[in-house]
């Protein structure tokens, strides 16, 4: 069987060929995953659980990429094998610039199954397949909106430390005289003092008594 078409992604073509050409993301992009192995960026494997009418089909899927031009083509290749079916696959991912912004995808994948499940004929395939393709597309569009959240939150954490302001914190009290209202009642002394007639320090307010006048004694020689 052969199955073909179109995907746009509104983030830029570097995030979703970040995903394309992640084991771990693409891993979860697959129906009925139940666990993966990552061997290295070139291979990795699925066990799965693939719905197949009343029932599932549990495969164990190796994944191989087999060609790779940054970042507008990749070449996937997937081999699996399960009770009753061997399957083969080979997918391509072209990538470009979409009009308006975002990226553009182009995919065609070859599915080849053999054994008893394969004997079920395409007719009765094929909209298995096509179901599982959308699913992958719409688990794959997941995570590239992922991605672009995690890189926008990189970038903006990364962005360097502010400039420094120079803005200065207002002053305590504000240096504009304020009327403090009428003068408060009592004996009014034009003339002024300082407070020293009176026998008040100035620096302390308490009272305190004045030293005598005349010479003061020495112990010096």
């Amino acid at each position: 069987m052969n199955v073909s078409g179109e995907r746009r992604f509104d983030a830029p073509r570097s995030t979703v060929w970040q995903v394309l050409n992640d084991p771990a993301s693409m891993a979860r992009t697959m129906p009925g995953v139940e666990s993966f192995d990552v061997a290295d960026d070139r291979h990795w494997k699925a066990h799965v659980k693939i719905p197949l009418g009343l029932g599932g089909l549990r495969m164990s899927v190796s994944f191989e990429k087999l060609e790779e031009r940054e970042p507008e083509f990749a070449k996937l290749h997937a081999k699996g094998d399960g009770v009753g079916a061997i399957m083969n696959m080979d997918t391509t991912f072209h990538l470009s610039d979409a009009d308006g912004g975002g990226t553009a995808m182009r995919w065609e994948a070859d599915v080849r199954i053999a054994g008893p499940v394969g004997s079920m004929g395409q007719r009765v395939l094929q909209p298995i397949v096509n179901q599982q393709v959308n699913h992958v597309l719409t688990a794959l569009d997941q995570q590239v909106q992922d991605a672009a959240g995690g890189s926008e939150a990189a970038s903006s954490g990364s962005a360097g430390t502010p400039e420094p302001t120079t803005e200065r914190p207002p002053p305590e009290t504000d240096p504009e005289p304020k009327d403090s209202g009428p003068p408060a009642e009592g004996p009014a002394n034009p003339e002024g003092t300082s407070g020293a007639e009176d026998g008040l320090n100035p620096l302390a307010p308490e009272s305190y008594e004045p030293e005598p006048e005349g010479p003061t004694t020495s112990t010096e020689d």
